[in-house]
């Protein structure tokens, strides 16, 4: 069956579907014949061809998902669910591990100071240094093949199918419009690889922009456990004194009194309120530099087919 044929039954079937299930579907579509073009899209898929147990498969799933035939494909934490064209309309789930968490624990130690930003982050404006910890092989935010459940309706025997293989390129693709996918998918939150003192200000900001109720310095710093520089000191206008008459100065032969000591106040355990208006802007900031990343996708795939 012709391809263009093949992708028009498709469509049919999906529509039809989407009306019963009331879920529009999400087709994996490209520009030109490159898969991914960013940072996490290409990091996914070179991520793929780095495994030996999938190297004679995924070529015809590059033909497969450049032809348009991935149809739909759903990412929710750990699932990826697809349909793709083929003979027929396939459905395909791919079951992915979370990311363990000790080994999340790492990459955060790892990253401890080197990222300040969430859309520096999400756009792969990084270091080398930290790209090498978030992208590499086994040890990295990427799924390993033992990590990977692979599943396809189609009747060929091996798991990793052209059809499956057209979906995890497919994920790559999705990563180039929203690169959060990947952390969804993996059952974590980026925000936990941001700096403490970054977090603060970014709940401040939230918190003065109308995103949640506000919150004091004081309970921002007791919210992240650091101290946070004060505001700028007002000017005060200098006034003239008059002249006082000098003191003779004259040696003390008492030592001089020691100051005592004062331990560091302990932060106070959060209450209730602190930390309900916490989740409710760090959700706030979340939704708008996620509204921001999907809003410059946009206008960059608009731009490249402009």
């Amino acid at each position: 069956m012709p391809v263009a044929e093949r992708r028009a039954k498709a469509a049919r079937e999906t529509a039809k579907l989407a009306k019963k299930t009331g879920r529009a579907a999400s087709p994996v579509v490209l520009d030109g014949r490159k898969i991914a073009g960013t940072f996490w899209g290409k990091a996914w898929c070179d991520n793929l061809e780095a495994y030996s147990d999938y190297e004679n498969r995924l070529p015809r799933g590059r033909t497969y998902v450049r032809n348009g035939s991935v149809v739909d494909l759903q990412i929710s934490k750990g699932n990826v669910s697809a349909l793709v064209s083929g003979s027929e309309l396939y459905r395909i789930e791919i079951k992915i591990k979370p990311l363990a968490p000790g080994l999340w624990k790492s990459i955060q130690t790892e990253c401890a100071g080197k990222i300040d930003s969430l859309i520096e982050l999400l756009q792969g404006r990084l270091s080398s240094a930290v790209m090498q910890i978030v992208t590499r092989p086994e040890k990295g935010l990427f799924p390993t093949p033992k990590e990977i459940d692979l599943d396809c309706s189609c009747p060929d025997w091996a798991d990793l199918c052209k059809h499956v293989a057209a979906s995890l390129y497919g994920v790559g693709a999705k990563l180039d419009q929203d690169p959060a996918l990947l952390f969804l998918l993996r059952g974590v939150d980026p925000a936990d690889l941001i700096s403490k003192a970054s977090a603060a200000e970014a709940v401040r900001q939230t918190a003065t922009m109308g995103g949640a109720p506000s919150m004091s310095e004081a309970e921002v710093a007791d919210v992240f456990g650091i101290e946070l520089a004060p505001a700028a000191a007002v000017s005060v206008p200098a006034v003239e004194l008059p002249a006082a008459t000098p003191t003779p100065i004259v040696a003390s032969t008492r030592a001089p009194k020691r100051k005592p000591s004062v331990k560091p106040k302990a932060h106070p355990r959060l209450s209730p309120a602190i930390r309900a208006r916490l989740v409710a802007a760090a959700k706030a900031r979340w939704a708008r530099v996620s509204r921001m990343a999907k809003q410059k996708g946009r206008k960059e795939m608009n731009h490249q087919k402009g």
